[in-house]
């Protein structure tokens, strides 16, 4: 089973990413919108920058700081400084979604290997695997985006899991995320492609914010980030982490076979 990191282990809402990106954006003059910065989320880190830039909105802002529109070598600095944001907002919310200890030990319990997968970079890659022990998580085997070719929607973190950890074919394996971006790479693998709602960057909620909301508000919302995982493909959608073992039931009763919607 390959999990993501942020949105989906630890991190609830994904916070850690987006308010990088906004913090470093913001030194910089110029404010992203939450949908902005969320919408390549699960991707390359840098990758997810330039998606940005691209935006047509970030794109004029920075013509009229800067007068010229922005270039590969703008796209370093920032890389390089946001290297440093990340790794401090990581520091300040990487706390373990709630229920995931309880469901990975049922897991567990069923000889289910576990693999990690992030758009992190490595340093940050590392400094919230080190978090998630401290709390009692470990991972049988981990790979960031720096470790492949190409990161998030490409299949490559979860093959190259799926080879260390020596599991095969990729209708054995459970992919597990928080963003669009996690779901196409399942689905680019061949395996089970399952989203989490309440904990995802499609949510976009801190723990205050998200426990903050009316039963309806949240039955709305949860409603509204299952549609954008659903038509992205995913083949279940979880309201919770702590569905995830009964998810797993219901498609060992189904047997293994194609990956199709189950839920």
């Amino acid at each position: 089973m390959t999990f993501d990191w942020a949105g989906t282990i630890v991190d609830f809402g994904s916070c850690a990413p987006a308010r990088a990106f906004q913090n470093l954006f913001s030194s910089r003059g110029i404010s992203i919108e939450s949908k902005v910065v969320r919408g390549p989320m699960g991707t390359n880190k840098r990758d997810h920058l330039i998606e940005i830039l691209n935006d047509p909105a970030v794109d004029q802002a920075w013509l009229s700081i800067h007068g010229r529109p922005w270039k590969m070598s703008d796209v370093d600095e920032l890389y390089d400084a946001f290297i440093k944001v990340q790794i401090q907002t990581i520091e300040e919310t990487s706390v373990l979604v709630p229920g995931l200890l309880e469901a990975v030990a049922q897991l567990r319990q069923k000889g289910v290997k576990i693999a990690g997968t992030t758009g992190y970079f490595r340093e940050a890659a590392q400094s919230v695997r080190s978090r998630a022990a401290e709390s009692g998580f470990l991972t049988d085997f981990n790979v960031c985006a720096d470790d492949v070719p190409e990161g998030r929607p490409a299949p490559w973190m979860i093959y190259r899991a799926m080879e260390n950890l020596n599991v095969y074919p990729s209708c054995e394996v459970v992919n597990v995320g928080d963003t669009v971006a996690d779901i196409k790479a399942g689905l680019a693998a061949d395996c089970w492609s399952v989203a989490v709602c309440d904990s995802s960057s499609v949510m976009g909620l801190s723990p205050e914010k998200f426990n903050a909301l009316t039963k309806q508000e949240k039955q709305s919302r949860m409603e509204a980030a299952s549609d954008v995982f659903r038509d992205a493909g995913a083949h279940a959608v979880l309201q919770t982490i702590a569905d995830l073992p009964g998810l797993i039931e219901n498609i060992e009763a189904i047997g293994i076979t194609a990956p199709k919607a189950v839920c």
